[in-house]
Order: C-alpha cells, then sequence, then structure tokens
C-alpha cells in the first residue's frame, strides 16, 4: 500500500501535462506529491500520433514543438482557394514522441513526481479520497491511496447522445525526391477529396520541408473505413490530386476522434475527475483537443497548490457547445453541405476571428455574425428540433 497526495492516471497528452505543471516547487504554493500512472507496453498504450493547436507566442511545451505555421489555406471542391495570415497565431504541431520525451526529462529531474508502470483495474471511493487498484506488469497485485484521482484513459464507450459523428483520419508522412510543399502553409482543409455518402471528407496537409510533410485524410461521418480503404484514400489524395511523383512513405498514423453533444462530466466521484478527452476537452465541432486540455490541467494544477477543491473546468461554454450541438445534427441529417459551409466560413470570416470563434473566445455578437454566414433556416431548423430529439448510446 502506497499514499499520495494526487494520482494520475494514464500518460497521455492529459495526464503528462498534469504530471508536468505539478512537478517542481514553486515558492509559496502548495507542493502536493504525485504519482503518475502509466499501462506497461501493449494495447492500451497509444500509438504515436500527432497533436495541432493554435496560439501566439511560446508556450510551455513549446521545445516540443515539430513545426509551426503562420498561414492557412482552404481549398473548396473547385475554383479559387482561401489563404490567410494568422499572425500573431502560429498554427502548432507536436508529435506525442517529442511531447513525452520533453516532459520525461523534466519529471525525471522533479521531486514530488514519481512514474509507476502498471495497469489500472479498479478505483474505489473511500473517505477522504480514493483507493487505485493496480496490476504490476509482474502480475503483483497493488494498491495506491490518493487524496485526488485524475483519470485521463479514454472512455470505454461514450455516453448517449443526440448526435454523434467521428472523425476518423488515416495519415502519412511523406518524403518526395523533388521541392513539392510550400514550407510556408499549412493546408487545413482540402475539399477536393471524393465527399462520402454520409458526412464530409478532406484532405489535410502539414509541411515540414519543401521535401517532407504530414497528408492526411479526413472523414467526419458515422463509420470507419476499412484498413484497405483508408490507404486507397490517402494514396488517391496523395497521386491524383497533389500530384506528388516519387513519394516514400516514412511513417503512417490512424486515429479516430469522437464529435458528440453528449454531456462528458469531468466529476465521476467526491475525490475523482476526468481530465483530457474523457473530461470533455474535445471540442465537439472540430476534434481538437490539445488546447482544452492544456487549459482543463492548467487550472487542475492552480487549485491543487492553493490547496483549494481541484474541479476540472469544462474548457467550452455552454454557447460553444450549444452551437456544436447544432452544427453536428445539421451535419449529420444532411441538411447542410458540409464543404460548402466551411468554405464560406472560411471565405467570409478573417481566420483570426474564426479560429478565436474555434477556441470559444469571442464575444456573443462576434459568434452571431458568424452564424449568420451559415445556411440560417436550417441551422434554426436544427436549432428547435434539438431540444425533443431522444439520447440515444453510440453504436
Amino acid at each position: 500500500m502506497s499514499k499520495t497526495d494526487v494520482a494520475v492516471l494514464g500518460a497521455g497528452a492529459a495526464g503528462l501535462s498534469l504530471a508536468h505543471r505539478l512537478s517542481g516547487h514553486i515558492p509559496g504554493k502548495r507542493t502536493p506529491s504525485v504519482v503518475l500512472v502509466d499501462a506497461p507496453p501493449g494495447p492500451l498504450r497509444p500509438p504515436p500520433r500527432t497533436w495541432c493547436f493554435w496560439e501566439s507566442g511560446r508556450s510551455r511545451f513549446d521545445d516540443a514543438v515539430r513545426a509551426d505555421w503562420r498561414r492557412l489555406r482552404v481549398r473548396p471542391p473547385t475554383g479559387t482557394p482561401v489563404e490567410d495570415d494568422i499572425s500573431p497565431l502560429r498554427y502548432k504541431m507536436i508529435r506525442s514522441d517529442d511531447f513525452e520525451s520533453l516532459v520525461a526529462r523534466d519529471l525525471t529531474h522533479s521531486p514530488n513526481v514519481r512514474r509507476l508502470e502498471a495497469t489500472v483495474e479498479a478505483l474505489e471511493e473511500m473517505k477522504g479520497g480514493a483507493r487505485v487498484l493496480l496490476r504490476q506488469p509482474d502480475g503483483r497485485a497493488r494498491a495506491l491511496d490518493a487524496r485526488w484521482v485524475f483519470d485521463s484513459r479514454p472512455l470505454g464507450s461514450l455516453p448517449a447522445a443526440r448526435t454523434t459523428l467521428l472523425q476518423h483520419f488515416h495519415g502519412w508522412f511523406v518524403r518526395t525526391e523533388r521541392p513539392a510543399f510550400d514550407r510556408a502553409t499549412a493546408e487545413l482543409m482540402d475539399f477536393r477529396t471524393p465527399q462520402p455518402a454520409e458526412g464530409l471528407s478532406f484532405g489535410y496537409v502539414l509541411p515540414t520541408s519543401t521535401h517532407e510533410a504530414l497528408i492526411e485524410y479526413t472523414e467526419f461521418s458515422p463509420h470507419l473505413l476499412t484498413d484497405a480503404a483508408y490507404e486507397a484514400a490517402v494514396r488517391h489524395y496523395a497521386d491524383d490530386i497533389l500530384r506528388l511523383d516519387g513519394l516514400e512513405i516514412i511513417a503512417t498514423e490512424t486515429g479516430v476522434i469522437p464529435m458528440t453533444d453528449a454531456p462528458l462530466p469531468s466529476r465521476i466521484g467526491s475525490s475523482v475527475f476526468r481530465i483530457g478527452a474523457a473530461g470533455g476537452a474535445t471540442r465537439p465541432s472540430t476534434g481538437y483537443t490539445f488546447a482544452g486540455l492544456q487549459r482543463q490541467t492548467q487550472a487542475v494544477a492552480a487549485a491543487l497548490r492553493r490547496g483549494c477543491r481541484p474541479v476540472p473546468p469544462t474548457p467550452h461554454s455552454a454557447r460553444s457547445r450549444a452551437m456544436d450541438a447544432v452544427l453536428l445534427r445539421a451535419l449529420d441529417s444532411g441538411r447542410i453541405d458540409g464543404p460548402a459551409l466551411f468554405c464560406r466560413l472560411f471565405a467570409d470570416v478573417p481566420m483570426r476571428r474564426l479560429l478565436r470563434f474555434l477556441d470559444g473566445r469571442t464575444a456573443l455578437y462576434e459568434d452571431l455574425a458568424i452564424g449568420l454566414r451559415t445556411p440560417v433556416r436550417p441551422m434554426l431548423r436544427t436549432a428547435a428540433e434539438l431540444p425533443r430529439l431522444p439520447r440515444r448510446p453510440f453504436d
């Protein structure tokens, strides 16, 4: 039996971020003891992945940023692309391997954070905290008592929702023989891809040099594809749309991000909380999570150091979540043309303002002005029907 002030379950982006924020002593602040529980190598550990977000200036994890861009481009199915400079913002890319290395280096020198490799088998509420029942890699059982537990592990199943779409994607890290990419500009949405019967699809290009880039095929739709279909979709995008010659595939990545209006409460017990995607850090309309979980873990760490109850905040306002629910339903019902909607928004709204809107940092009058750039009647009809729709489990 061991004890700690804080137990952090899962060493993904949210778990590592919280542990990092709690590492070390800050004069005049509390220094809680922390145990970071990481799953042993195997299926419970997520594969390498890419996280993207936008912000101005430097941030806590800038040393892990692989590349950044100040220009973004959105391409409609036909016609002229929309391109803009988002300064002082930068669109940043972090690879999970780089992020983990940075955090691991700093945690190695932390006097108050300890890492533990084990599988979480159960959580039990107890007076003044919670008990985490663990299974070590050698098969031995172990218990960890904590005043506060923060669970960042993925949910086993999604809660019932009125609408749930999946953002699913497959990407290649590629190298070309000849210069093929504009290093200064990230291709945020390229709608020249074939559109599925349900939802929408787009290409995504993040160049790290004139010869190297991450290229992805992404869908917002209710159903996943087969491995062969993902490969074919990326191949079509690379060969027939981007027309890349002499292509070498260095690495691949695949992912699924739920886009749902289901409530994802961060508090699941008197001393047990969820953080990260499981705790509502994902923006339902976009799938972006990294910036939201940073706001969430920053608030939790500040509360713990003040000695306050560390309830993780919901990173997205009630107004933002309500607008997202309308958008998801309108896309899922087929009332709006997804590519046309996104292209119109990027064409009519300055990109810096639209990115602030997607981060939930715009005022009400700005939200209303952006809303008027959408198909107003279908969106109002969707908003009117939402309160009457039942929440159903996602199959």
